[in-house]
């Protein structure tokens, strides 16, 4: 039987995921829009935490005054009635038109200066609501063809952006950090910092840098054929690991975002196992919210939408059960120590061994039987796999 999430699992929905109508470049919608209030109380009734939201979630591009703040008004009325908290807001810079070239490198300089409005508004809103956290995907900073874009005049005005975005939250006194979420392509041909290396390249270029850090998602890792565990590992590793989507993708293709473990699921349990333990070694584990970025499958009705939410609660929790189980087995230990797991955090050099220690150490290398990993000296990672297996399989204890 599947776990209860509580709040205290810090599980997390985007208005969008659930609200999705499930139209494609395809066909129309299959499903009758979900109204904000509706979605707030169900999230809670299933066992929820928190919320996130684009702006243009919660009121249509282009809303007058009036009706944005009787939106506004509504979520944060929903929000206090089941306290569910709003702990990410974002910015939509890529549904409508004028944001067919992107928002912060469009070539369009009057799109640009639009779009630095646009979220410096919702910024305001984020802090209004509690938000502590600002993601920017960038779906539309890119381009299809190599002529189109200056990508040393594009990254420029990224920087440009993000630093004001930067100034403006510390002048304003808000608690809030930026997110950036890395997508190697889809909606456009390429997409500006494509992946989890490229946005902390990024982050190092920035005037405030200790104010921005990463939302990776699984899908938009796995989408460009890497190991999105790998990729989080990473970002705890720099302090850069801000904020989490977490869905299912199965290979590289279009971004399916489906429920979170029904793609990889030997990933999704290694990524478990990583954001609540660490690594094997130690190091950072994530205490943040566990954020649902999917899309109920088109082929759902409205009450196909509500087990979907909680298939990926239940999901989470099954592989942290799961990844509990794996740390506690003594013969899991036994094969971390045979695979030198362990032996990795050991430095290679000694304590206060200098270069010229190192040169004068014969064992190091005169002496060495490199010879001897020929048919001998394995590591026996197939077996830590298997194990690995049989416990996400529920085959050992």
């Amino acid at each position: 039987m599947a776990p209860t999430p509580t709040r205290e699992d810090k599980f997390s929905f985007g208005l969008w995921t659930l609200g999705w109508e499930a139209q494609d470049p395809f066909g129309g919608p299959t499903r009758p829009r979900l109204d904000t209030v509706e979605a707030i109380h169900g999230l809670a009734d299933a066992g929820a935490w928190g919320i996130t939201f684009h702006d243009d979630d919660v009121f249509p591009f282009g809303s007058s005054d009036a009706d944005r703040d009787k939106a506004i008004a509504d979520l944060k009325g929903a929000c206090d009635d089941t306290g569910l908290v709003v702990e990410m807001v974002t910015t939509n810079l890529f549904s409508h038109p004028v944001f067919k070239d992107g928002g912060f490198t469009s070539n369009d300089r009057d799109v640009r200066r639009f779009a630095l409005r646009k979220v410096l508004r919702n910024i305001d809103l984020a802090a209004e609501v509690g938000a502590t956290t600002f993601v920017m995907w960038g779906g539309r900073e890119g381009a299809e063809y190599d002529s189109a874009k200056d990508i040393h005049a594009a990254l420029e005005r990224y920087r440009e952006a993000v630093n004001l975005l930067g100034d403006y939250v510390t002048d304003k006194g808000y608690d809030i950090k930026f997110a950036i979420e890395p997508k190697p392509n889809e909606p456009r041909g390429d997409i500006l910092l494509p992946t989890v290396g490229h946005a902390l390249a990024f982050i190092n270029s920035l005037e405030r840098p200790e104010l921005v850090g990463l939302n990776p998602e699984t899908g938009h890792e796995q989408m460009a054929g890497l190991n999105f565990t790998a990729g989080i590992a990473q970002a705890l590793y720099h302090g850069k690991l801000f904020h989490i989507d977490l869905n299912g993708q199965r290979g590289i293709k279009y971004d399916q975002d489906l429920v979170f473990g029904h793609g990889d699921l030997h990933n999704a349990f290694s990524l478990v196992d990583l954001l609540e333990h660490g690594g094997p070694n130690g190091g950072p584990s994530y205490d943040g919210p566990r954020h649902f970025d999917y899309k109920p499958s088109r082929t759902e009705d409205s009450k196909g939408v509500w087990e979907s939410v909680r298939a990926n609660m239940s999901m989470y929790l099954l592989l942290k059960e799961r990844a509990a189980a794996f740390r506690a087995d003594p013969e899991v230990q036994e094969a971390l120590q045979e695979a030198k797991v362990l032996e990795l955090g050991q430095p290679t050099l000694g304590e206060g061994e200098s270069y010229n220690d190192l040169l004068a150490d014969r064992s190091a290398f005169e002496d060495f039987n490199a010879d001897a990993y020929f048919g001998g000296n394995g590591f026996g990672f197939v077996r830590l796999q298997q194990l690995a297996s049989e416990h996400l399989m529920g085959a050992r204890g």
